[in-house]
């Protein structure tokens, strides 16, 4: 297996499996750190920075001196920073030598910053405006001027840490800007974890198998291959996306500059996207691997609370188009009820009360306006009329040989002109295509529309069977609805098939927080349950509309 140049997708599994393990082992023994030690090792492969906020004494430099052991012969620069401090204590001292022989300015670097694979600078905020001024110049370009010659800096990794930020007007925003990663580091919480601190503690250094160490042919090969990773058109929309939330709450924010990202810090970020994609095992970015801009994105302890709610809401309702499919399934349920009820009252039969001049009226009486009734012959000559139930699943009798669904039911002609009259009453009737007489109960309901009871008192809408159905109903008004609205269920169970592809295709994710995983399979699942259920309604709908199209028919055999 070539896991310097990862291309088959089990290398590539390879490679996310010895990235993951690497990870578990640097953190072997820690407390509540693994996450901020998964971020260092993913700065540091993608040639970013990171900048730890905490109080004193919870272990930020325990973090970076674990970080060396990352990488193969690699030098380790740790340096307490102070308002005295100065720039040989950081750079190294001039060369005395160097300057009496030649004049030239020249420090000596080895064992220094300029030398080192890993630094951790304590204190950052309180170094002096010479040694910021070069640090910018070392983490932004990985270079140092030493006297008239430039020097390449090895650098990996570069942790600054503080527990406090850089002070308003201080012009410390720069450097700030390019420490890409930012964590918040705080006292351990968890009470099993505490007392494990007390009574076992953490050693300074851990183990590394030697297989895991990072080698430095490795390191800068995979750093150029992560770097031509593209940025897929979906994955920039909802960039963008996040972007343009970002920045809806820094318009709503009283300090605005607690939400401000430049565009190079936006440009770093992506680096850091390839890199999680890249040392996830695969080669693209997916949306799981923007969550982690949470820890670029914010300026203060404030806008990070505010960041992670945002990126919270990103990743359960934007990262796999959760909303927009939620939003296409509510408003296509609502299209099918408006369907159903749109054939329900076109279909129904609304009684009219007869008009009377005498002015003592002991009962009403009714009439239909609809077109002549069809009549069906079904014994001794008598004719039948046919009545549909427009709702299914309704039963309308106990006896054993009609039980089950009720489609239509048919009665005798007099029995139903009479029971139109008198807007209710009993009769006896075929269900289906039954044989035997069952009895079955007719009335009104609070609009007038005449229905039959089912066998839980139910009230079901019914319509008889006329000659001029076909001209009056518009069959294909509703064909082409329902057709529009199939085609949408067909968009959503695209959309939710995608959705549930993408997420569990970059799973497992070494960085990403598993809490925030389980969220997101959480909406997926809902709004699949949700979408499942319309497009039930969908098809029910669908199947409805061909059954009545059949059950009006004239052909009284009709299954």
């Amino acid at each position: 297996m070539d896991l310097l140049h990862p291309t088959s997708h089990s290398e590539r599994s390879l490679l996310s499996e010895r990235i993951n393990k690497l990870s578990a082992a640097l953190a072997e023994g820690t407390y509540e750190r693994e996450h901020v030690i998964k971020m260092c090792l993913l700065a540091a492969l993608s040639g970013e920075s990171v900048f730890l906020l905490g109080p004193p004494g919870i272990a930020k430099s325990l973090i970076a001196k674990r970080l060396i052991q990352a990488f193969r012969k690699s030098r380790y620069f740790e340096y307490l920073m102070t308002r005295f401090s100065t720039p040989e204590e950081v750079f190294g001292p001039l060369s005395i030598q160097e300057l009496k022989d030649n004049g030239r300015y020249v420090r000596l670097t080895e064992g220094y910053l300029p030398d080192s694979q890993v630094v951790f600078l304590d204190e950052i905020w309180k170094a002096g405006p010479a040694i910021l001024n070069t640090l910018l110049t070392v983490v932004n370009e990985k270079i140092f001027k030493n006297g008239t010659e430039i020097e390449t800096v090895p650098m990996r990794l570069l942790v600054a840490a503080s527990n406090e930020l850089p002070e308003e007007d201080s012009g410390l925003d720069a450097l700030y800007d390019r420490l890409l990663v930012r964590l918040y580091v705080n006292r351990i919480q968890e009470k099993n974890n505490f007392k494990a601190l007390l009574t076992v503690g953490t050693p300074q250094e851990t183990t590394i198998p030697e297989e895991l160490a990072i080698s430095d042919e490795e390191y800068f090969s995979w750093l150029k291959q992560l770097q031509e990773l593209p940025i897929s058109d979906d994955i920039f929309e909802k960039l963008y996306k996040l972007k343009t939330m970002l920045e809806t709450a820094e318009l709503e924010s009283v300090n605005a500059e607690d939400f401000y990202v430049s565009d190079r810090r936006w440009k770093k970020a992506v680096k850091l996207l390839k890199a999680s994609a890249f040392f996830n095992g695969r080669n693209t970015v997916n949306p799981l691997d923007l969550l982690l801009l949470r820890e670029c994105l914010w300026n203060s302890p404030a806008s990070r609370e505010k960041v992670n709610e945002i990126i919270r809401e990103f990743a359960v309702s934007y990262a796999f188009n959760q909303k927009e499919a939620e939003q296409m399934t509510v408003s296509a349920t609502q299209d099918v009820f408006n369907l159903q009820k749109e054939m329900e009252d076109a279909l129904a039969m609304s009684l009219v009360a007869e008009s009377s001049s005498s002015l003592i009226k002991k009962s009403s009486s009714y009439h239909l306006t609809l077109g002549t009734p069809v009549c069906f012959p079904k014994s001794m000559g008598r004719n039948f009329v046919k009545l549909v139930l427009l709702q299914s699943g309704c039963s309308v009798t106990n006896k054993e040989h009609a039980s089950g669904e009720c489609r239509w039911v048919y009665i005798d002609k007099g029995d139903f002109e009479r029971l139109i009259r008198d807007g209710e009453g009993d009769a006896n009737g075929y269900v289906n295509e039954g044989s035997v007489l069952c009895s079955l109960r007719f009335q009104l309901d609070s609009q007038n529309r005449f229905v039959i009871k089912d066998m839980a008192n139910r009230s079901v809408l019914v319509r008889v069977v006329t000659h001029d159905m076909k001209s009056t109903i518009h069959w294909d008004n509703w064909f082409g609805t329902i057709s529009a609205i199939s085609e949408a269920s067909e968009q959503i169970e695209q959309l939710m098939r995608d959705a549930r592809t993408s997420f569990h295709g970059a799973l497992p994710h070494i960085f990403v927080d598993k809490s925030l995983l389980v969220k997101i399979e959480s909406t997926i699942q809902s709004i699949k349950n949700s979408s499942d259920s319309f497009a039930s309604a969908c098809q029910e709908t669908k199947e409805k509309l061909e059954n009545f199209q059949r059950y009006f028919s004239l052909n009284s055999t009709e299954k």
